[in-house]
């Protein structure tokens, strides 16, 4: 057995040197605030640590890995918890970064340092006093972190690329316990393999660089359902030759009858263009012509602040649990379009909540990016499809349904697999390409053997 796979309960007491240093919180099986210690925001995830540390500083996660290490046993840090499934933290100690979640500002050279416990919505929020943007996902409930090396694909992908670009330094606790900070100066290795990567330690902090937007429309257009081809087809055609100002998606949703729903959607399914268009109201209201031609039952598209795009894509603000399924497609060409309808409109997409296909190109396409391991997308289109799974027996039909809407994009399907919709463990290759053999080199001389476990691991010889 591993020297950091072990996998059995201890005893307390072997906790107890750990608690008593602890600015923050310890959490063991059986004692009162167990359950809700070890549950991520992904609810569909059961997770089964020995145990729970709610770090409270840098200090927390540096005495949590020096004494994993004593015990024997691996780390596993999470701040969220959106992609838990990507991250085994069977056996170990699951490490909670959520209380280092301070977001500080530098409005001079247009930088913020953000704690791995800050979420994409605080980020904004405190950019926006400045009059400045962080380049985020689609959802505010999200880790900056984790979103961020991950890659990062939002509003502002095709005009500013991916969020993992935009770091400018790392800080984290390595494997012996000790600080670390990586930029373009420092761990030069380890700066390069973090971003879009993977990461061999437990990052504490980001700083990453923010932007100054100007005129910004965004919103969403609305029809019944029944229009789904009509639409999907228009939008096809209207986003050849889209300046790169303009990120949008379309997707085919189906509201639950739920009560958190809003009366107007609740219990209704339609097809819908999101976007986001760094061009004037005027120039804006030209472009979006050909689709409003349409007659859509809903538009929202208006005037708005950075910050404002957080609620855009109607991602959860609360604790879920889920099932998704993504498929990169090399470009999206008619016939993609139309294997799109046909597995969005069929029968067993009714399990679904939703099911997209995103814009990208841009800033994200390929050679536009530089500096991180993954630092560009090689795709044009991105097929994401999500379904709530409220109770066990929903999960299978949810299963085959985000399944099938895969198998059907297959055909169009790139080589490549974007590292934030993966909600499970794939192929290193897939995921990290041509940089997976140096990212195993630098896992192995950062991390020899395999304390930190992190989400998406890269296979290293020692391990």
């Amino acid at each position: 057995m591993h020297l950091f796979r072990r996998s059995q309960v201890l005893p307390g007491e072997e906790f107890a040197a750990l608690r008593s240093r602890l600015h923050g919180r310890l959490h063991l099986p059986f004692e009162a605030g167990w359950d809700a210690a070890r549950t991520a925001w992904q609810l569909a995830v059961d997770q089964r640590p020995v145990a729970v540390v709610e770090a409270a500083d840098v200090v927390d996660v540096s005495l949590t890995v020096r004494e994993a290490r004593r015990l024997g046993l691996a780390v596993a840090p999470q701040s969220t918890g959106h992609g838990a499934g990507t991250i085994d933290a069977s056996g170990a100690v699951l490490v909670r970064t959520r209380g280092l979640d301070a977001v500080a500002v530098d409005p001079g050279p247009a930088v913020a340092r953000v704690g791995s416990g800050a979420t994409a919505g605080a980020l904004a929020e405190a950019a926006q006093r400045h009059g400045l943007a962080a380049v985020l996902g689609m959802a505010p409930s999200v880790g900056v972190v984790g979103m961020t090396l991950g890659g990062g694909l939002g509003w502002f992908a095709r005009s500013h690329g991916l969020a993992a670009n935009s770091v400018t330094a790392i800080e984290g606790i390595d494997a012996t316990g000790a600080v670390v900070r990586a930029d373009a100066s420092h761990h030069p290795d380890l700066f390069w393999a973090a971003r879009g990567g993977v990461a061999p330690i437990i990052v504490t902090a980001l700083e990453v660089s923010l932007h100054r937007i100007g005129d910004l429309q965004a919103g969403t257009l609305m029809w019944p359902i029944e229009a789904t081809a009509e639409v999907v087809r228009a939008w096809g055609a209207w986003i050849t030759g889209l300046p790169e100002a303009v990120t949008s998606l379309v997707r085919v949703l189906r509201f639950p009858p739920a009560p958190g729903i809003p009366e107007p959607v609740r219990g209704r399914s339609f097809v819908a263009v999101e976007a986001a268009l760094q061009i004037s109201p005027p120039e804006a209201e030209d472009l979006l012509a050909p689709l409003r031609a349409l007659n859509p039952v809903m538009d929202t598209i208006h005037p708005m602040a950075p910050v404002d795009l957080g609620p855009l894509h109607g991602d959860p603000p609360d604790p879920s649990p889920a099932i998704g399924s993504s498929v990169l497609l090399k470009e999206i060409s008619p016939a993609a379009l139309e294997a799109f309808i046909t597995a969005a409109l069929a029968e067993p997409s009714e399990a679904l909540v939703s099911v997209e296909l995103r814009h990208l190109a841009g800033a994200v396409a390929p050679g536009r990016g530089t500096g991180g391991a993954v630092c560009d997308v090689d795709g044009e289109g991105l097929v994401y499809c999500v379904g709530m799974i409220p109770a066990p027996q929903l999960a299978g039909a949810v299963t085959s349904a985000a399944g099938a809407v895969a198998d059907a994009m297959g055909p169009f399907a790139s080589a490549r697999v974007v590292k934030n919709f993966a909600e499970r463990p794939v192929d290193a290759a897939a995921l990290y390409g041509p940089a997976t053999d140096r990212l195993g080199r630098i896992v192995e001389s950062w991390d020899p053997h395999g304390m930190i476990r992190v989400g998406h691991p890269i296979p290293v010889a020692s391990v």
